[in-house]
């Protein structure tokens, strides 16, 4: 076994991982809500702030940043998904299908990867443009992280009862 760790170990297993954990978050907040006697559902548009996206955009945002990483540094078109959930049910699969999609990577695609040329569109905006290093590095990783920690803190702030435990995949 190498001692580096490579572009897709730094992608693949970790999107997979905090997708994962997204996934446990989502069904301790749906568990919670039906164990108060409340819509679940209310959930999915609650928000830390008024400016800010709620839950159900957090999640979105977050299984769009781990599938486009893996695509982008592989040089493959990404999979594309409609952003029309509007359910638990509906976010449960987009996850399952985000982290299956992941699954279909090899570490073959990713060699080479860290000078790869990524473009990244932005709306009304000249795309942001990095190598693959500084972008998986720079911009996916704390992307990613930003809107699970984020999802973690709408439903901490709802009342659910969660921990870093939760967060990071445990209890």
């Amino acid at each position: 076994m190498s001692d580096t760790l490579s572009m897709y170990q730094a992608t693949v297993p970790v999107g997979q991982r905090a997708l994962r954990n997204l996934r446990q978050l989502l069904a301790k907040g749906e568990a919670h809500a039906q164990a108060q006697g409340y819509d679940a559902g209310v959930l999915l548009q609650t928000r830390l702030y008024p400016n800010m996206f709620p839950l159900l955009r957090q999640v979105q945002i977050a299984t769009d940043g781990a599938k486009n990483a893996a695509a982008r540094l592989a040089g493959v078109e990404a999979l594309r998904f409609e952003d029309d959930e509007t359910t638990f049910a509906q976010l449960y699969d987009r996850l399952d299908r985000a982290i299956e999609y992941l699954g279909t990577f090899t570490p073959e695609q990713f060699v080479g990867s860290e000078a790869r040329p990524i473009s990244v569109p932005r709306r009304d905006k000249e795309p942001l443009s990095f190598d693959g290093r500084t972008y998986l590095l720079s911009f996916v990783t704390p992307n990613l992280y930003f809107h699970v920690a984020t999802a973690y803190a709408i439903l901490r702030h709802a009342g659910v009862p969660l921990g870093k435990a939760a967060y990071l995949g445990g209890s």
